[in-house]
């Protein structure tokens, strides 16, 4: 295992240049970088099961047939969604101690070190292998019938996001801290670190490395389709970085956007080059009311739409906005449904 540490530098390039009322016409119809408001409107939901809660994370399995969603849920759970007659049905658990009659509907937050708690996933769409990052258990793979996953590293106290580099295969994931637990963050007196990292795993050698550390808060990490940037969300610093994995660039911090709000998990859009981000306003610091929000924008950091959920997740966090088909959905550890939205 390596744990070679890459240093942690931000580079901020500002570019001054004169717009001509000619420029600016070509420019926006172009790029299109008046922020579009609004759009997905109609909304929907998938219920879970009686008793279960917290969809932190969503995913899709296949290019071109999908099926899912399959979503992480506080009982340790992955469940996939069969379709309206069926509903959601067990996929995956990510621990042999875990227990159903004891874990299934738990929101026991100290009991995750016994039954799990998944918070991302990602398929690797050659291989059909899910990925998952779990909070107490590291990362973690399965096979495409499910069961028990796979222990591929362990040992962190809060992970938190996953990707697949859809070029090398290479896995990204995220920690939150060395110091604290995901069940920490929920007690009295609760103070973030920025001993976050971002990590590589790589499935053919079972390499692992840290690419950045010194990272304040966890959230998601998004590959680009092309496999030459990871981009990072810093829940604490409101910020999203983009890390050059190739090209003259390469081994490169550089400062994307700072959010309005606090970044959770970014995911790629459905056009080439962009993003969904889910931020929640005021969650730290600390507000007395939360707004969620789906932030879309593209690789040079353009927000391009903002799409407010706070009427349907009134007062509450989001984590995962996810496009999929022309629609989005939205997860929440908070609730006992993945929200649907269309046009």
């Amino acid at each position: 295992m390596c744990n070679t540490l890459k240093s942690y530098h931000i580079h901020i390039q500002t570019n001054m240049v004169t717009l001509t009322p000619s420029l600016l016409f070509v420019v926006a119809f172009l790029y299109t970088f008046v922020v579009v408001y609004g759009q997905f409107s109609i909304f929907g939901k998938i219920e879970l099961p009686p008793r279960v809660t917290g969809p932190e994370s969503a995913a899709f399995r296949g290019l071109v047939l999908t099926e899912g969603p399959f979503t992480t849920v506080i009982d340790g759970r992955i469940l996939r969604w069969l379709g309206p007659s069926i509903g959601f049905v067990d996929f995956e658990y990510t621990t042999p101690t875990r227990n159903k009659q004891l874990c299934d509907g738990t929101t026991d937050p100290d009991m995750g070190p016994i039954c799990g708690r998944p918070m991302a996933l990602s398929f690797n769409p050659i291989t059909g292998l899910l990925y998952i990052a779990d909070a107490y258990f590291g990362l973690l793979v399965v096979g495409p019938n499910g069961g028990l996953a796979t222990q591929l590293a362990g040992g962190f106290k809060f992970a938190t996001g996953v990707d697949v580099d859809l070029i090398t295969g290479n896995v990204y994931f995220t920690d939150a801290s060395l110091t604290y637990e995901l069940r920490n963050t929920t007690k009295s007196g609760f103070l973030a670190d920025s001993t976050g990292r971002l990590l590589r795993y790589n499935p053919l050698t079972r390499d692992l490395s840290v690419v950045l550390s010194g990272l304040s808060g966890g959230g998601g990490p998004a590959v680009s389709v092309d496999g030459t940037f990871v981009l990072v969300p810093e829940i604490n610093a409101r910020r999203i970085s983009k890390y050059w994995l190739a090209g003259p660039k390469a081994n490169q911090l550089e400062l994307l956007i700072n959010t309005t709000g606090n970044p959770n998990k970014i995911k790629r859009a459905g056009r080439l080059g962009e993003f969904w981000v889910a931020v929640s306003v005021g969650l730290y610091p600390p507000t007395p009311f939360f707004t969620p929000q789906g932030v879309r924008f593209n690789s040079n950091g353009v927000v391009l739409q903002i799409v407010s959920f706070a009427t349907q997740f009134f007062n509450k966090t989001i984590s995962l906005v996810q496009e999929q088909n022309g629609k989005l959905y939205v997860g929440s550890r908070l609730t006992n449904f993945i929200g649907v939205y269309s046009s």
